[in-house]
Parts: C-alpha cells; sequence; structure tokens
C-alpha cells in the first residue's frame, strides 16, 4: 500500500532553498561540475528528487504545495522583458530571426532523427514525435497536449510516455548545456566584452547580468518598487490569458508566461521613453535570478525519476540519440552561424536546455556560465525570446507537416 505524505506550503518552500544550498555545496567540492558549469539547482534537484525516488521504491511517496512555482516562472520572464530596452532590441533584433531559423531548422532535424529511429527499431513512427519535438522542444505542456490528439485521432495513449520523455528532456538539457558552452568557450579563447569577475553594474548600470554572484547595490525601496512591477506583469499575464481565453481569440493563446515576458517588454519601455521614472536594473537582476533560481529548484525537486526508468528500451535509446545530435548541432552549428563569439557560445548552452527540456533550463544554463565567465545580455534577450514565443508556434507548423507525411 502507497503511503501520501503532503508537505506544506512553507515547508516545501523551504526545501526548495535547501535545494540550491545542496546544489550550491555540491558543485564547490566536485571540480567537475564547476568546471562544466552544471546548474545547482539541477545537481540539488536531482538529488533530492533521487531520495524521494528511493522512498517511492519502498511506497512512500513525498507531494509538495509548491502554488509559487508558476508565479516565480511568471515573476522571472516579466524580468527579461524589463530587460529588454528598445535601445537592447534594436542593437540585437537581427539576432533573434536569426536564432529563430536555427532553431527551426533543428526543430526539422529533431523529428527526423526521432522518426528515423523509431521505423528502424519497430515503432509506430509518431512515437519518434513523441521522442522528438513533441516533448523534447515543446516540453511537459506541449507533450500533454499532443498526447490527447494522438488518443482521439489515432488511438494511441502516449500520455505517460510523453511526461517521461519530457522529463527526461528537462534533465539532460541542463546538463549538457554547460559542457558544451564552456567547451566552445575554452576552445576558442572566448571572453565576455563586459569582462570577468568584478562589479558589472558599476561600468554598466543598465546591463541586468542574472549572475548569483554579481554584487548589487539595490535598496529596500528599490526591491519593493521592480516587486511590484514584476508582479504587476505576473497578474497582467494571468488577466489576459484570462481574456483571451473568455472571448476565444485563437491566435492570441499562448503559455502566460509569453504574455508576461511582453508586459515587461511594454512597461520597461514605456518608463524608458517618458523618463518619469527608472527602473532599478540591479533590483530586477536580483528578482528575476532568485525566481528564476527557485522555480526551477521546485521543478527539478518535483520530479518523478521513476517515469524516466520505465521508459521502454527503445524510446530511451531515441532519446539518448536526440541528447547528442543535439550537443554535435548546438556545437556546430548553432555557434557558427550565431556568430562564433562569446554570445554565440552562450546562446549554444542555451539552446541545449530548450532543444531538449524548456526555455527556463535555457536560462538556467547560460546563468550558471555567465556566473562564471561574464555577461552576455544579448544572449539574455535572444533565447528568451526565441524560446518562449515563437519557438512553440514554428513546432505546431513543424509537427502539422510531419503528421500530414506520415499519415
Amino acid at each position: 500500500m502507497n503511503t501520501v505524505y503532503t508537505v506544506g506550503e512553507l515547508e516545501s518552500f523551504l526545501v526548495a532553498i535547501l535545494v540550491l544550498f545542496i546544489g550550491h555545496s555540491v558543485n564547490r567540492h566536485v571540480a567537475a561540475f564547476r568546471k562544466y558549469n552544471i546548474p545547482e539547482p539541477i545537481v540539488g534537484g536531482l538529488l533530492v528528487a533521487a531520495v524521494i525516488t528511493v522512498l517511492h521504491s519502498y511506497n512512500i511517496s513525498l507531494e509538495f504545495s509548491l502554488s509559487m512555482q508558476n508565479t516565480l516562472m511568471l515573476m522571472f520572464f516579466s524580468s527579461v522583458g524589463l530587460a529588454a530596452s528598445y535601445k537592447l532590441l534594436m542593437k540585437g533584433g537581427t539576432k533573434v530571426f536569426l536564432f529563430l531559423a536555427i532553431a527551426s531548422l533543428y526543430i526539422i532535424i529533431q523529428n527526423a532523427v526521432g522518426v528515423s529511429i523509431a521505423t528502424a527499431l519497430g515503432l509506430e513512427p509518431l512515437m519518434g514525435l513523441i521522442a522528438g519535438s513533441i516533448t523534447l522542444s515543446g516540453g511537459h505542456g506541449t507533450g500533454a497536449a499532443w498526447a490527447q490528439t494522438f488518443s482521439e485521432q489515432y488511438g494511441i495513449n502516449t500520455l505517460e510516455l510523453a511526461m517521461a520523455a519530457a522529463t527526461f528532456g528537462l534533465v539532460m538539457g541542463g546538463i549538457i548545456g554547460g559542457p558544451v558552452a564552456q567547451r566552445l568557450i575554452n576552445k576558442n579563447g572566448l571572453v565576455s566584452a563586459y569582462g570577468v569577475g568584478g562589479n558589472h553594474h558599476k561600468d554598466h548600470p543598465d546591463l541586468v547580468t542574472y549572475d548569483q554572484l554579481e554584487e548589487d547595490r539595490v535598496t529596500a525601496k528599490s526591491i519593493l518598487e521592480v516587486l511590484f512591477i514584476l508582479l504587476l506583469c505576473v497578474a497582467g499575464a494571468k488577466w489576459f490569458g484570462s481574456l483571451v481565453g473568455y472571448l476565444d481569440i485563437g491566435w492570441l493563446k499562448m503559455p502566460e508566461f509569453v504574455y508576461a515576458l511582453f508586459f515587461g517588454v511594454v512597461i520597461t519601455n514605456i518608463t524608458e521613453v517618458s523618463r518619469g521614472f527608472k527602473i532599478n536594473r540591479e533590483s530586477v537582476d536580483v528578482l528575476g535570478t532568485v525566481s528564476l533560481a527557485l522555480f526551477l529548484a521546485m521543478a527539478l525537486m518535483n520530479l518523478k525519476l521513476w517515469e524516466i526508468f520505465d521508459l521502454a528500451v527503445p524510446l530511451l535509446i531515441i532519446l539518448l540519440v536526440q541528447t547528442a545530435v543535439l550537443a554535435l548541432f548546438a556545437y556546430w552549428i548553432t555557434f557558427k552561424l550565431m556568430g562564433a563569439n562569446y554570445d554565440a557560445a552562450v546562446m549554444a548552452g542555451g539552446h541545449c536546455g530548450f532543444g531538449l527540456g524548456a526555455t527556463p533550463t535555457a536560462v538556467m544554463n547560460m546563468g550558471a556560465l555567465v556566473s562564471r565567465t561574464g555577461p552576455s545580455p544579448q544572449a539574455f534577450m535572444v533565447v528568451p525570446i526565441v524560446g518562449a514565443f515563437f519557438i512553440d508556434i514554428v513546432n505546431a507548423i513543424i509537427l502539422q507537416g510531419y503528421l500530414s507525411f506520415i499519415g
């Protein structure tokens, strides 16, 4: 008989913070993790998830109360929007569309790999799409949506496999991103245009670094002001999402974090043009970094690793090949086409994150990198915008093309 223990809100929040401390402690003592910039939430989250998996094997289940998880995610994407002033957007705008083209090309390759290997292994070709961009570029939400479609239209039950594949991708995307980018940086002798170490905010007041080790000159007042703006973006995103759903405006239906990001972009550019109020960038940096770290800790400590263990061997083979293909693609293609510079290396690490997992995983990879190798504001603008907004649209179009071809 399985015994379920529900962990309260406060205790769950404490465990999320503990996950980060565990990840930091392990990284401090394991040189390989530091060398390859394995993100702390991944390390700590996997250790906690492993403990929960062991308990699960003894029919003991822990259920965390994580109602703040979605709010923290929306706060982080709001901070990304607040960091995207029109000057920065104009400077890196073309990079957004170039990165989108590269990511779109990879989705075509990702599905080709999945369908080809599934067919070679004697599986239904649709399984190749489940182990392709549906779960890897799409994530858990897209996986669940398409599993329902497959069940209704093809009579195939793929929900459990989709959730397991998405979980596998989330973990592997966080593991390979750092090593891929770090090797590019080391091999090519790349350095951040803003330098490594030191106080970047002192020399560049408008820079948002997402560096956990950055010294920030903030006040209680500036923190409260930015917290109000972030929560305003979160509330606006939820309200707008409800309005779009109520009015049934299909083309405007997107994940809430997309709305939060664009609310942030609108607010920061209104304040910049009007010059009536200046948003404290260092407070945005602090709150955005904390929100991301806690959100990812909550996501990872809640992983059901036994779902990965239950994956059928053929599907696991496809996912392992997908991991290797993305690492090679990011290393040889993404990096070179994005300019073969420091920003391109950071974006290659980010591509590993959302190409296998999700946009927050991509940002986590980049955050771990810049904490050691220096800021990359262009990467933090380009990758989240493509990963949070454009890629879901492209993914849906490409998947429809594959389905019409397979069908």
